[in-house]
C-alpha cells in the first residue's frame, strides 16, 4: 500500500518530513478519501504517507476576540456537530456535517480533508466558501494564508504545494442577522456523495436583504456564485416572485455536465430547486430544526493520546485490542481491519465493501465508533480498540446481541457485528434513544437480508431490558 508510514509527533517534525519527502508523499487523518484511493489503485507508486491524526492541538475549534472563528486540521464533522460555538455562528457549516456519510465515517473525516480533496461535489466547501473562509498553509519556510474561493484550481486541484499542509481553516462568524441554509440533492438519505448542493446565506435587516450570498456544488469544476442572483436579491424582501426569479438566475449561472450521478439537465433543473427551497427555508424560518440539538454521533470521547518524540519506530504497533496488550510487527502496510482480522484472529469483524459504505467492519477506536477498512493499521499503535469479541460479559451475550437472536435480527449474519457494534455505541451514547435516533445511529451499516425492521425493533427491546 505504501513503502514508508511516517507518525510526525509535532508541526515541526511534520513540516520537516514534508521537505525532506522523496517520491509520491500524501497526509493522512482521517482517510476516508485518502484510503478508498490507494485501494482503488489511484496511488500505485505511494512511497509516504505521513499522518497527522496524533499531532497536538489541531483539534480544536474556537472563536476569538475579533469573532474569528478557527477550526483545525483534525477537527472531524462530528465534532462539528457537537460544537456549541459553530452551532450558533456557523449553521450553514453544521447542517452540511450533518448531511455527510454516516455517523462513523463523520468519526474520522475531517472538515480540512474534505477541503483539500477539492471535489466540487464536496459538501463543507460549498457554506464555508459563502462565509469567506480562509486556510492556513504551513511549510518549514513558513505559513501563508489563502481564500478558500482562491485555493481551488479546478476539479481536485489546490495551489497547496508539496512541502506544505493546511493547519486550519478561520472565518467570521455570523452576525445576528445573518442567517443561511445549506440543500443537498442526492440519491439517499446517507451515505451519497451530492448530485448538487448549494448554500444560500443572506444579511437582513427589517426583512429586507442588505446582502445575499449563493455558492452552489457539483455544477461547475468548482463552487462558484450565483453572481446574478446575488445582486438581484439585495435590497428585497423574499416573497413567492423573488424567489421563483432568484432561482432561475442561480440555474442559468452554472454549467454542469452528465456523469453517473444525473444529467446536466437535471442539475440545472434542480439547481433552481434548491436554491428556491433554500431561500424558501429562510423565509419561513425552518432551517433552524435542520440538525438535531444532539445528533448522533456513536462516540463516548475515549480520547487519543499524541505520540511523543520516538515513540513510533515506523514497524512495531503497540496497541490495545479488547483489554490485551499486543506488539505486532510487520502490519505497518495493512488497513486496521485486516491487521485485527489477519494478525490477531478476531475475525468477527467483517470484511465488506471496503470503501467505508456498509459498515460490517466497525468497531471501537479510542472510543469513536469507526469504519477499519479506511483506518492504517499504524493508527492502532498507543490505541484502544474494541471488536465485537470484546463486548460480550464474559459467557453472557451483550444485551444487544441477545436481542438480535430473540427478535429474528440475524440472517445471513454477514452484516450483524457492524449492526450489533453500531447499536452498542448507540446505547453507550445515549441509553434512551427514540426511534429516530436509532435508524440514525445504524445508519452507516447496510443489510440485504432483513429490511432492518427487525434490527430496529432488537436494539429497542435491548435498550428497554437496560433500562429495567
Amino acid at each position: 500500500m505504501w513503502k514508508q508510514y511516517l507518525m510526525p509527533e509535532s508541526v515541526e517534525a511534520l513540516t520537516a518530513a514534508l521537505e525532506a519527502a522523496q517520491g509520491e508523499t500524501r497526509i493522512i487523518a482521517g482517510g476516508t478519501d485518502l484510503m478508498v484511493e490507494i485501494r482503488n489503485g489511484k496511488w500505485p507508486e505511494l512511497d509516504t504517507v505521513v499522518d497527522i491524526s496524533r499531532l497536538p492541538g489541531l483539534d480544536q475549534i474556537r472563536k476569538d476576540n475579533q469573532d474569528v472563528i478557527h477550526i483545525g486540521a483534525l477537527v472531524t464533522h462530528s465534532d462539528v456537530l457537537q460544537s456549541p460555538i459553530l452551532r450558533e455562528f456557523a449553521a450553514p457549516l453544521l447542517q452540511a456535517c450533518y448531511r455527510v456519510a454516516s455517523p462513523q465515517l463523520r468519526n474520522r473525516a475531517t472538515v480540512v480533508g474534505n477541503l483539500v480533496t477539492a471535489s466540487p461535489a464536496n459538501d463543507t466547501i460549498t457554506p464555508l466558501m459563502a462565509m469567506d473562509a480562509e486556510l492556513v498553509l504551513v511549510s518549514s519556510h513558513g505559513e501563508r494564508t489563502v481564500a478558500l474561493k482562491d485555493f481551488y484550481l479546478g476539479v481536485r486541484k489546490t495551489v497547496l504545494a508539496p512541502n506544505e499542509f493546511v493547519k486550519e481553516v478561520n472565518f467570521p462568524a455570523l452576525k445576528p442577522s445573518q442567517h443561511g441554509s445549506f440543500m443537498k440533492q442526492a440519491l439517499r438519505r446517507t451515505q451519497a456523495i451530492a448530485v448538487l448542493n448549494c448554500c444560500v446565506l443572506l444579511d437582513m435587516e427589517d426583512e429586507l436583504i442588505q446582502k445575499a450570498v449563493i455558492t452552489m456544488g457539483s455544477v461547475a469544476p468548482t463552487i462558484i456564485h450565483a453572481v446574478e442572483a446575488e445582486a438581484f436579491l439585495e435590497g428585497k424582501t423574499l416573497d413567492d416572485e423573488v424567489i421563483r426569479e432568484a432561482g432561475r438566475l442561480a440555474a442559468e449561472a452554472t454549467r454542469p455536465i452528465s456523469d453517473v450521478r444525473a444529467s446536466d439537465d437535471y442539475r440545472l433543473y434542480m439547481m433552481q430547486v434548491l436554491v428556491e427551497d433554500g431561500l424558501n427555508e429562510l423565509k419561513n424560518g425552518a432551517q433552524a430544526g435542520k440538525v438535531p440539538p444532539k445528533p448522533v454521533a456513536l462516540d463516548t470521547k475515549g480520547g487519543y493520546r499524541s505520540l511523543v518524540a520516538g515513540e513510533w519506530d515506523g514497524e512495531t504497533i503497540q496497541t490495545t485490542i479488547n483489554g490485551q496488550m499486543y506488539m505486532i510487527d510487520g502490519a505497518s502496510d495493512m488497513t486496521l481491519l485486516n491487521m485485527v482480522r489477519e494478525r490477531i484472529g478476531f475475525t468477527g469483524t467483517k470484511v465488506g465493501c471496503e470503501e467505508g459504505e456498509c459498515g460490517a467492519c466497525t468497531l471501537f477506536l479510542d472510543g469513536k465508533a469507526v469504519v477499519s477498512c479506511l483506518v492504517p493499521a499504524p493508527r492502532a499503535h498507543m490505541a484502544d480498540i474494541t471488536t465485537i469479541e470484546g463486548i460480550a460479559e464474559g459467557e453472557e451475550l451483550h444485551p444487544i446481541q441477545q436481542a438480535f437472536v430473540d427478535h429474528g435480527a440475524v440472517q445471513c449474519g454477514y452484516c450483524t457485528p457492524g449492526f450489533v457494534m453500531a447499536a452498542v455505541k448507540l446505547l453507550q451514547e445515549n441509553p434512551h434513544p427514540d426511534r429516530e435516533m436509532v435508524k440514525e445511529g445504524i445508519s452507516g451499516n447496510l443489510c440485504r437480508c432483513t429490511g432492518y425492521y427487525k434490527i430496529v425493533e432488537s436494539i429497542e427491546a435491548a435498550c428497554g431490558k437496560m433500562r429495567s
